[in-house]
């Protein structure tokens, strides 16, 4: 058995203190997702009944549910990511797969990128004037799952091509060799060993858009609605301008209403990316590297 040297103290020493640091750090990180947590647990969880999440708003929001709010939240939600998904996968196909490297597409790149820290009432603002106005689609369902299209693409579109280019070169080299076409090798290949990093994307892109208020506040939300609406082109309420509302321009509202409305929000969020981890856990255990 060997004894320690005065340098493996030393050494073991320092790594003692920078995993105390790390841990420190981590922690603070976690504890303020903790409290705010365990404060809207508190304050909101009594709020949280069937008849408050099955019900419509009452005497000018103050009483009654959200159920309007929940579904129009849904219905942006999945709308945005149907228009967002599959343009955002086939642009990055094709940045990954086809395009070469050039000076262009290095552009292209870096504007995706930068995209991505755009401010969302810039995107409200480009919304409102590409699809309320100049589309004339007005304030509805279908301008505003749009603009969270375009606020989420660069999301997509990173997650995606990272993902392309983690999967092994060979593999492609080797379904060329048997004949197959780039295409084949894409879509029999590279995508399905792609498709979890894909799906953490998509589970990015749904907790920011869930969350926005700005781009749907100029493009389709109601601020008070209580029905749902019949197609794309109606507007709806959001749980997001709903939480905004209650808390700050309604009167007489009860302490436990905003929490509650936060809380369920959270829920909905978390609700929808433990689906998509799921989905995501499923396809990586598929994977043949």
């Amino acid at each position: 058995m060997f004894s320690k040297t005065s340098q493996n103290v030393r050494n073991d020493r320092i790594e003692g203190r920078w995993r105390t640091l790390f841990l420190v750090m981590t922690a603070l990180l976690i504890l303020p997702v903790v409290i705010i947590l365990t404060l809207l647990i508190i304050r909101g969880g009594p709020a949280i009944t069937w008849e408050f999440i099955s019900g419509f708003p009452i005497k000018g929001m103050t009483q009654g549910g959200i159920f309007p709010a929940l579904m129009g939240t849904i219905f942006l939600v999945s709308l945005g990511l149907v228009f967002s998904v599959p343009l955002g996968i086939a642009a990055a196909i094709y940045l990954s797969e086809y395009a070469s490297d050039n000076k262009l597409t290095r552009i292209i790149n870096l504007a995706i990128i930068n995209l991505a820290g755009v401010p969302s009432i810039v995107h409200a603002l480009f919304g409102l004037g590409a699809f309320v106005l100049f589309m004339e689609f007005g304030t509805s369902i279908l301008a505003a799952s749009l603009t969270l299209a375009i606020m989420a693409l660069p999301v997509v579109i990173v997650a995606t091509k990272e993902s392309l280019e983690a999967v092994p070169y060979a593999f492609r080299e080797a379904c060329w060799s048997l004949g197959a076409t780039k295409w084949q090798t894409i879509r029999k290949i590279v995508l399905p060993n792609a498709v979890s990093g894909i799906l953490t994307g998509v589970i990015l892109e749904v907790s920011r858009t869930a969350g926005e208020t700005a781009p749907i506040m100029f493009t389709g939300a109601a601020f008070f609605l209580p029905f749902l609406p019949e197609s794309v082109y109606d507007q709806t309420m959001a749980l997001s301008l709903h939480l905004f509302v209650v808390a700050t321009q309604v009167p007489n509202v009860p302490e436990s209403l905003p929490y509650g409305v936060a809380l369920l929000l959270i829920m909905l969020v978390l609700l929808m990316n433990a689906l998509s981890i799921g989905f995501r856990v499923r396809f990586r255990s598929k994977k043949k590297w």
